[in-house]
C-alpha cells in the first residue's frame, strides 16, 4: 500500500473493506446450509437452485451494473451494491420458507454484480499505470480473504444462533455503504461518463459475444473453463450437504474443512503457480490438473477420516486454483489487443458454469449422495481428455508450420 499515492489509500481501504464484507457474506453460507436444509425441510434440489440463482442474476446484471457506473459514477452503484447486499442476508436470516431464500439469492447476485465491476473500476480510475497492478492486488487479495474466513466466521457465529451470522453480515454491509456515501469520493467526472456512455451505444452485447465465440480461437480453452467451473461448483454446492448426511459433519468442522482447503490452494497458487508455467507451461498444467481433480472428486466418496477429506478437499480446490489462471495466462499471451473482449468471455463462460453446475448437483444429491462426485470426476475427465486434445492441435500446426 505504500507505493500508492497517500492521497488513494483511503479509498483503497474503504473499496477493501466493501468487497471484503460481501465475499464474507457469500462464503459465510456454506457451512450452515446444511443445517438451514434440515430446518427448512429444502431439499438437495432447492439448494442446487438456490446457488444457481445467485450466480445467474449476476451473470445478467452485471453488464448493465458496470455501464451504469460509467454513466452515473462509480460511488453510487457501490453504496446501493451494499445496501442490496445487506437487505439480501438480512432476508436470508429472517426467511422461514425457500421462497424467501431465492429472493435473498438473487438479490445477492444483484448487489455482486453491481459492486465488483464498480470496485475495479474505481481502482483503475484512481491509480497510474505503475501502481495499477498493486491496486489491484490489494482488492483481490481482499476478495480471497473474505471468501476463504467466510466459511470460518460462519462456522464460529452459528454457534450464537443459525441466523446470527446473516445478521452479524447486514449490519457490516450497511455500515459499510453508510460510511462509503458519507466519505467515499467519486472517482469519475461527469465529462468521462458521457464519453463512456457514446462509447457503450456501439459495445456488442455479452450474449452476442458469447453466441459467436465458437468461431474464435480461444475456444477450446473456453469449454475447459466452463467444464471446470461446471465441476468445481457442483462439488462446492453439495460439498457441506455430503460430509453433514455421510458423515455428521458439525458447522465448525464444515467450515474448517473449506478453509484450510482454500488457505492452501491460495499459498500454493502464490508460491508454485509462477514456476510450475515456467516449467511445463500452461496447457501441460491443465492437463495433470484436470486428471487431478477428477481423481479427488472419487476419493471424497471414500473419506472416512476427516483428515483424508481434508486431502481430498483441499487437491481438488488447489487444482482449480492452477487450472483458471494458467488457462488465463495462456489467453493473455494470445489475445493481443482482444484483451477486453477475452477477459468478458472467460468470465462469461465461468458464469455459465457456475449457473449449470449447483442445479445438476442439487438434482444428483437428490438421488443419492454419492452421483455428485461421481460425476463431477466424469466431468473434469472430459476437460482432461479436451486438454489433451488441445495439446495435439497445437503440435500438429507447430509440426505443419516447421515443414
Amino acid at each position: 500500500m505504500k507505493a500508492l499515492a497517500t492521497r488513494n489509500n483511503g479509498a483503497i481501504l474503504l473499496l477493501m473493506f466493501n468487497i471484503f464484507v460481501g465475499f464474507v457474506g457469500v462464503g459465510l453460507v456454506i457451512p450452515i446450509m446444511p443445517t438451514y436444509m434440515n430446518v427448512l425441510g429444502i431439499s438437495g434440489t432447492i439448494v442446487g437452485l438456490l446457488v444457481a440463482v445467485f450466480s445467474l442474476t449476476q451473470f445478467l446484471m452485471a453488464p448493465y451494473a458496470g455501464s451504469w457506473s460509467d454513466r452515473y459514477g462509480r460511488k453510487w452503484i457501490i453504496v446501493i451494491g451494499m445496501l442490496l447486499f445487506s437487505v439480501s442476508e438480512l432476508i436470508f436470516g429472517l426467511a422461514s420458507n425457500a421462497l424467501l431464500l431465492f429472493v435473498s439469492r438473487m438479490l445477492g447476485g444483484v448487489s455482486v454484480a453491481f459492486i465488483m465491476p464498480a470496485v475495479m473500476a474505481y481502482v483503475i480510475d484512481i491509480t497510474t499505470e505503475e501502481d495499477r497492478g498493486m491496486g489491484m492486488g490489494w482488492i483481490n487479495a481482499a476478495i480471497s480473504t473474505g471468501f476463504i474466513i467466510g466459511p470460518a466466521i460462519g462456522g464460529f457465529l452459528v454457534e450464537y444462533g443459525l441466523r446470527v451470522p446473516f445478521f452479524a453480515a447486514a449490519g457490516a454491509a450497511a455500515l459499510s455503504a453508510v460510511v462509503s456515501m458519507c466519505i467515499l469520493p467519486e472517482s469519475l467526472d461527469k465529462s468521462k461518463r458521457l464519453e463512456a456512455a457514446a462509447r457503450q451505444e456501439q459495445k456488442e452485447n455479452q450474449l452476442v459475444q458469447l453466441a459467436k465465440s465458437y468461431r474464435t480461437p480461444y475456444f477450446m480453452g473456453l469449454l475447459i473453463i466452463l467444464i471446470t467451473s461446471l465441476g468445481l461448483s457442483q462439488f462446492e454446492t453439495v460439498l457441506g450437504l455430503f460430509v453433514d448426511h455421510k458423515y455428521g459433519y458439525t458447522p465448525s468442522e464444515i467450515a474448517w474443512l473449506i478453509m484450510i482447503g482454500a488457505i492452501i490452494g491460495a499459498v500454493m497458487q502464490l508460491t508454485l503457480f509462477g514456476r510450475m508455467i515456467n516449467w511445463i507451461g500452461e496447457k501441460k498444467l491443465t492437463v495433470y490438473c484436470l486428471l487431478l481433480m477428477a481423481v479427488f472428486m472419487v476419493t471424497t466418496i471414500f473419506s472416512a477420516q476427516y483428515w483424508m477429506m481434508v486431502v481430498s478437499v483441499t487437491i481438488v480446490f488447489l487444482a482449480v486454483d492452477f487450472v483458471r489462471p494458467a488457462i488465463s495466462t495462456y489467453f493473455s499471451r494470445i489475445a493481443g489487443n482482444e484483451q477486453g473482449l477475452v477477459a468478458g468471455l472467460n468470465a462469461s463462460y465461468t458464469s455459465l458454469g457456475n449457473i449449470g453446475g449447483p442445479i445438476l448437483a442439487g438434482v444428483l444429491f437428490d438421488i443419492q449422495i454419492d452421483t455428485p462426485f461421481l460425476v463431477g470426476s466424469l466431468i473434469a475427465l472430459v476437460g482432461w481428455m479436451l486438454s489433451l486434445r488441445w495439446i495435439r492441435k497445437q503440435a500438429e500446426r507447430s509440426s505443419g508450420s516447421v515443414v
